[in-house]
């Protein structure tokens, strides 16, 4: 009996710890197909943008919409990978992933 406790104890304790945040889900599983890692497109937006809150946005509205006009991504890319489709994560969920996207990667505050 007590083998079975410490067993379950185990796997439950082993699920919780792998499951993966909604960026891990939804962007970095994604992102993962094409051979330009996803930190790239982070920087391109960081330079086009400037600020945590533009950069959140401008993705923000490129992910809820996708056009050719808003993309940062080569034209190359476009034509071998195309244009990402429309998002299915909520609002809500979709800033969150921005979120964690945006602590993954800004460097303001980590360099010494």
């Amino acid at each position: 009996m007590a083998r079975v406790v410490v067993f379950l104890c185990l796997i439950v304790s082993f699920s919780f710890s792998n499951q993966k945040n909604i960026y891990e889900k939804n962007c970095v599983a994604c992102h993962n197909r094409i051979p330009v890692s996803i930190d790239k497109y982070f920087y391109r937006y960081l330079l086009e943008y400037s600020s945590e809150k533009d950069v959140k946005e401008a993705m923000f509205q490129f992910i809820k919409k996708p056009t050719l006009e808003k993309s940062l991504m080569s034209e190359s890319l476009i034509k071998r990978f195309g244009l990402k489709k429309k998002t299915k994560l909520s609002d809500e969920a979709l800033r969150e992933a921005l979120d964690i996207y945006w602590n993954e990667y800004n460097l303001f505050g980590k360099l010494k």
